[in-house]
């Protein structure tokens, strides 16, 4: 993608450095060599992450990491990169592993969450997500002790549990856990904003006023791999002055 012409003659030094790549993160690829970048992501969050009907991603995330890469290969940075489906349960665990090198997926900063953040590229919060039709939850004083369902390892999961006398179910797959919702087998779903507004918007469905947790939304790598997170930064913070930004928040109506 064409981003723009940012400081080419400084990134010439960081192109000649190379990265921690996806299973040898101990060992540097030679000066000069293209590093492949494995990016974890979890797919059944839409509009952050989703699939199309023929199984390609998309949403804001997929669509904003391709730009930052884009940005990267046009500045100067030696790397290319490819995408890995996971569970989101899975994606910190994995960079951890060294089996991927970032994960963008809607995440949000947790301290328990052992990786390294980068700048923030989005505003969030932890809202519920009830039946329209559902005429005793009004509020979230009406959560205590209903059942709550939320997406599991997410900090969604955490607010569900801080929820007085609530039952929680973790789900792995956040679309189940919404099919929960709607057959009844839960009260409310605990996510992110844009993520319930989506549901909002398809039918069916309603936010009681109020967040259980204002958030913002980050890429995230492992512990000490400074150099990829500063790349991964300078990328951000290019996209966010550029008019794809806006374009695409508008676009997945963030």
């Amino acid at each position: 993608m064409k981003t723009g012409t940012v400081m080419k003659t400084m990134l010439a030094a960081v192109a000649a450095l190379s990265l921690t790549a996806c299973g040898s993160s101990t060992a540097a690829a030679p000066a000069g060599e293209t590093q492949n970048i494995i990016i974890g992501i979890s797919p059944d969050y839409p509009p952050y992450d989703d699939l199309t009907a023929d199984g390609q991603l998309t949403g804001y995330d997929y669509e904003m990491g391709e730009w930052l890469f884009g940005w990267l290969e046009d500045n100067g940075y030696n790397y290319s990169h490819e995408w890995k489906q996971m569970s989101f349960d899975t994606i910190i665990s994995a960079i951890q592993a060294d089996q991927v090198d970032l994960g963008i997926s809607g995440f949000t900063y947790d301290s328990e969450r052992k990786v390294l953040f980068s700048e923030p590229y989005l505003e969030s919060a932890e809202v519920a997500l009830v039946n329209a039709d559902n005429d005793e939850i009004n509020t979230l004083d009406d959560l205590v002790g209903k059942a709550i369902g939320a997406q599991l390892g997410t900090t969604g999961e955490s607010c569900a549990n801080e929820i007085e006398g609530a039952t929680v179910q973790a789900i792995e797959d956040m679309g189940i856990c919404v099919e929960s919702l709607k057959g009844g087998a839960l009260d409310a779903v605990i996510m992110d904003r844009p993520v319930a507004e989506n549901y909002v918007a398809a039918g069916g469905y309603k936010i009681l006023d109020g967040a259980l947790l204002d958030e913002q939304n980050y890429v995230i790598a492992k512990e000490g791999n400074t150099e990829l997170m500063d790349a991964i930064n300078a990328a951000i913070q290019a996209f966010e002055a550029s008019d794809d930004s806006a374009a695409l928040k508008e676009k997945y109506g963030l």
